[in-house]
């Protein structure tokens, strides 16, 4: 008998790959719930095209507690990753945040405690932006976790790390699970708590539960209707409407991105692996790469006449650095990041042309938003 499971945010981006993989790997019965918010999704009433036609779609919501627990009883496998994101907007929006990321998933949980069901393992998707900065190191003082830079700092151009301790400038570490969290942001406090519910109930009640957390995620499918968040999709969609990319600060803030097929690797193997219960991983590629890079990168593959814009502005409560320490999921899970940089932007770019008559820059609004919250200076 097939197992049956359930992908909560199943038609996003993510989850949608997801859905691929378990089709192509075996005989699932898998179930997609999804609400189909319009900020991700744009203004539709059926599921994307893109969605497998081999899952059962439900258009719901987690915080429609009938609807979701209907639909959890009689599975046997939950991906939970369903969630609001966007780091800046999660800051005055902080309601629609909480409802979505906390209650969507204290409604999960409560469910798995209090009703008659056949779950035997949930998958929670995190987010890097759990840490804050990332490691660093001081020739003086050794690791470092380093706070948000103050304002004055950054109000002076002065977009560097230094040492609390010395006042030393600091080196970027690869950040491990071990690495103490400090959110920056409603979004990350959310994925956090997500993290410490799961873990709690899922040790209390015996419900094996895995988290992981993504570092920055690219691929085909990401929301080019959201200007909020996944910095490719920002690039690209104002390239292709002859605009350049604005880069913050200087451009060499550095970022993990990983491909959505690695992403749904590690979530497989999760899935699949006792020792990855109760435990919380790092998926990302352990590389680091400059937004300087990956704006002038897409710039001369896709609209080579443009320059980035390099604004000198900066968003209250943007971070340096973080890398992926991966060494815990490889040793574990047996996890090993496939798509390099290369052919996951070539692949990208190829899948974001096709979609040129669909794509409206969002990019001012969403700046002047930001502006008014105060929040991009």
């Amino acid at each position: 008998m097939s197992k049956k499971i359930l992908i909560t945010g199943g038609a996003g981006f993510i989850g949608s790959h997801l859905a691929d993989l378990l089709v192509e790997s075996s005989n699932y019965d898998i179930t997609v719930l999804d609400c189909l918010d319009e900020q991700v999704h744009g203004k539709i009433d059926k599921p994307p095209n893109y969605l497998n036609k081999n899952v059962k779609f439900i258009q719901s919501s987690v915080n429609n507690y009938e609807d979701f627990e209907e639909v959890v009883k009689d599975k046997d496998l939950i991906f939970h990753l369903a969630a609001k994101v966007g780091v800046g907007q999660s800051m005055y929006q902080i309601n629609d945040y909480i409802d979505n990321n906390i209650l969507g998933t204290a409604n999960l949980l409560n469910i798995l405690v209090n009703s008659e069901h056949n779950v035997k393992k949930v998958v929670i998707a995190s987010s890097n932006t759990v840490y804050g900065e990332g490691k660093t190191s001081c020739a003086k003082c050794g690791i470092i976790i380093p706070k948000l830079r103050e304002v004055n700092q950054l109000k002076n151009k002065d977009w560097k790390l230094y040492c609390p301790k010395c006042g030393s400038s600091l080196k970027t570490l690869f950040t491990d699970e071990t690495t103490l969290s400090n959110p920056s942001s409603i979004y990350a406090l959310s994925k956090r708590v997500q993290e410490e519910m799961g873990l709690m109930i899922g040790n209390t009640y015996g419900i094996d539960l895995s988290i992981l957390r993504f570092f920055l995620v690219y691929g085909p499918r990401q929301a080019l209707s959201n200007p909020y968040t996944g910095v490719f999709a920002i690039f690209c969609t104002r390239l292709l409407n002859g605009k350049p990319p604005i880069i913050y600060e200087d451009g060499l803030q550095s970022r993990d991105f990983v491909n959505v097929k690695d992403v749904c690797q590690a979530l497989l193997l999760a899935m699949n692996s006792p020792v990855a219960n109760g435990e919380i991983f790092n998926v990302g590629t352990g590389i680091p790469l400059t937004i300087k890079k990956v704006a002038e990168y897409f710039t001369e593959k896709i609209n080579p006449k443009l320059k980035p814009s390099y604004s000198q502005q900066y968003r209250v409560g943007d971070i340096r650095h973080c890398i992926a320490d991966i060494s815990k999921i490889k040793e574990k899970l047996g996890y090993e990041p496939k798509i390099s940089f290369e052919k996951g932007i070539e692949e990208y770019i190829n899948w974001i042309k096709t979609q040129r008559n669909d794509i409206q820059d969002k990019t001012e609004e969403a700046l002047m938003e930001l502006k008014e919250k105060g929040l991009l200076k």
